[in-house]
């Protein structure tokens, strides 16, 4: 590997985690909030102090826990100090750089001990995780001098000249690893077919187009990582037999977009990509495809005629992508993720990463932490870790001493599990036992105050929008079923509309034409399985036991609870809560269910009642 780099003049990287540098989170919630304003401002006092040229500002990609941004990591302590404003770039120069004091005050605190958590390794939600996916994400910065700097391209070097392209793909057969988009296919498998088709040419596509509401897996390995999804994709194309691939990726992502615009412009230069590649007679080349946001052109025979620009429609199976794909030619469809893993594998060998995992569901798993956790953002952890370590463990569990109601697993095409789920495997078959999928990875934490049937309302909204059309059952089909959880939401259902929905499902389930309609049903049934009490509460009793659908819910103050600090007066922008007395009420008239008053309320004295109950009282 160094014989080669030095034979072709390619410069590694000058910066290394033991040298002194200052790494920011540039994920696309650290910029929102600031990051481009702290990185000048430290630049500006670095050279103020004439360190400009002795200490590197460097730019990385999500670091994965979004609620410590604006994020900067001092090297080679690595201590880890959160919510950085412009402000704190002097103190940070002067006192720790120069004067090497350790600023307390800007240090995170876990919440139980309030203990300063200085490192990676002093925090939960990274201590507990298997960073492979993500091993550079939030670590190096996005160039490819630091990629390299942590065996970068080194996986495309041992294959060039140790291994023939039948044994990279015999490396990932025996490393277990499945497809990470959804699907869950045994990603050597796929390859090997297409090395087996016939055809002229052949193609691989990396699928960056993401489009699960709260997903940002891909989003965020693209945007931090760009060079290991760009190797994955090159190794594919050695091991198929390719010499082009494309990236497809979703245009609500510019920032990814110019990462791997500039990364595919590096490895140009460096000869990992063009003609004749690393001088091994190997020709390969990139091009971006940027989508225009349909949630069906994940679907891959969708996302085929999106490459070739027609109308993003799936189309039937057979004949499948690797047999007949983009412009007829033999096509390996992976999606980020899963190129992301195929550099360690190629560089560590199958065996080892198929030690991780469980028996049929091989590595980590990527997840985005959304909802109601302490700490949401973006993890790894090995296939199997249970939903309760993930929660609990590594996300520091459901806040406001709220119980923990519900996780939605898989997206809109997945489904919801309850309370009694929380020591289930997070891996494939585990997960499809009890009507959900891994999908490409959103996980979404529901307290106490959601409204479950709310949630399967929400998801078919989802879906039926973003429904193509081609076929009569999910165009249709999602529409009606809509339409019915709309009517229970409204306090207009009736329990013959319960066998309505599971009858749509199995009808849009058994005649749909692509992945999207035949899951389509999914979070309605889940809940219909899990939490049938909720539709029951809104059908017999015409009420939301969350206090959420507006149409069966008027909010009242507890008397026992109430402390009379007068905070619901404050927040109450209609001015319907009264006292009267030592006492606080509602007035009826005047609310407009907002729940400001429910969320801010401490001592949780304000709960929904049911219209009709609120009548008698």
């Amino acid at each position: 590997m160094n014989k080669i780099m030095e034979d072709l003049d390619v410069t590694v990287a000058k910066i290394k985690p033991e040298e002194r540098h200052i790494l920011l989170c540039g994920g696309v919630p650290c910029l929102s909030v600031g990051c481009q304003k702290v990185k000048e401002a430290i630049s500006r006092e670095l050279s103020e102090h004439n360190l400009a040229e002795k200490v590197q500002v460097l730019e990385a990609g999500c670091i994965g826990n979004c609620k410590l941004g604006p994020t900067v990591i001092v090297y080679p302590e690595g201590i880890i100090y959160r919510r950085i404003s412009e402000e704190n770039a002097r103190e940070i120069i002067e006192e720790h750089i120069i004067g090497g004091k350790l600023l307390e005050h800007l240090l995170h605190k876990d919440e139980k001990t309030e203990q300063a958590q200085h490192r990676r390794e002093d925090m939960p939600f990274y201590s507990k995780q298997k960073r492979l996916v993500l091993r550079n994400c939030g670590v190096i910065s996005t160039d490819i001098d630091s990629y390299m700097s942590n065996q970068g391209y080194a996986a495309l070097a041992k294959a060039l000249t140790e291994l023939k392209p039948e044994n990279v793909i015999e490396e990932v057969i025996r490393s277990g690893l499945r497809g990470r988009g959804g699907g869950g296919f045994p990603t050597g498998r796929k390859w090997q077919a297409a090395k087996d088709a016939e055809g002229s040419k052949k193609y691989i596509i990396c699928n960056g187009d993401e489009g699960d509401p709260g997903a940002f897996m891909d989003r965020s390995i693209m945007e931090g990582d760009p060079h290991s999804v760009l190797e994955g994709l090159i190794l594919a194309g050695y091991a198929v037999g390719a010499e082009q691939g494309f990236i497809y990726v979703r245009a609500e992502y510019p920032l990814a977009v110019r990462r791997l615009e500039a990364a595919i412009a590096e490895a140009r230069k460096a000869c990992f990509l063009g003609k004749n590649i690393l001088k091994k007679g190997f020709n390969f080349d990139v091009e971006i495809r940027v989508g225009a946001g349909a949630f069906v052109c994940g679907e891959e025979t969708a996302l085929i005629s999106s490459v070739e620009g027609t109308r993003g429609d799936p189309n039937p199976r057979p004949p499948f992508p690797v047999h007949k794909g983009v412009w007829g030619y033999p096509t390996v469809i992976n999606n980020v993720e899963t190129l992301a893993n195929i550099p360690p594998i190629v560089l560590n060998g199958g065996d080892w990463f198929n030690a991780i995992g469980t028996e049929n569901s091989k590595g980590t798993k990527v997840f985005a932490l959304a909802g109601k956790v302490r700490h949401a953002g973006l993890i790894e952890v090995s296939m199997g870790t249970t939903l309760r370590e993930v929660i609990f463990d590594i996300a520091g569990g459901v806040p406001n001493d709220k119980e923990f109601k519900a996780a939605q697993t898989g997206g809109p095409s997945g489904g919801c599990l309850s309370a009694e789920h929380l020591d289930l495997p997070l891996d494939y078959e585990s997960l499809r036992a009890v009507g959900s999928i891994i999908g490409s990875g959103g996980l979404i934490v529901m307290d106490e105050d959601t409204c479950m049937v709310d949630v399967a309302r929400y998801f078919s909204g989802f879906n039926r929008e973003e429904s193509c059309g081609k076929c009569t059952s999910c165009r249709i089909g999602t529409k009606r079923m809509l339409e019915v959880l709309e009517k229970i939401t409204s306090g207009n259902g009736d329990e013959e509309d319960l066998e309505k929905l599971e009858s749509l499902a199995k009808l849009i389930i058994s005649s749909s034409l692509c992945g999207l309609g035949r899951s389509a049903p999914n979070p309605v049934l889940s809940t219909l399985k899990h939490f049938r009490e909720e539709y029951m509460a809104h059908i017999k009793e015409k009420r939301c036991p969350a206090g959420v659908c507006p149409e069966l819910t008027r909010h009242f103050i507890l008397e026992d609870k109430c402390r009379s600090c007068g905070l619901c007066t404050k927040v109450c922008a209609e001015g319907a809560i009264i006292k009267e007395g030592k006492n606080y009420r509602i007035n009826p008239d005047k609310c407009v269910d907002c729940t400001r008053c429910v969320q801010e309320c401490p001592f949780k004295a304000i709960k929904g009642r049911k219209r009709k109950e609120l009548a008698r009282a």
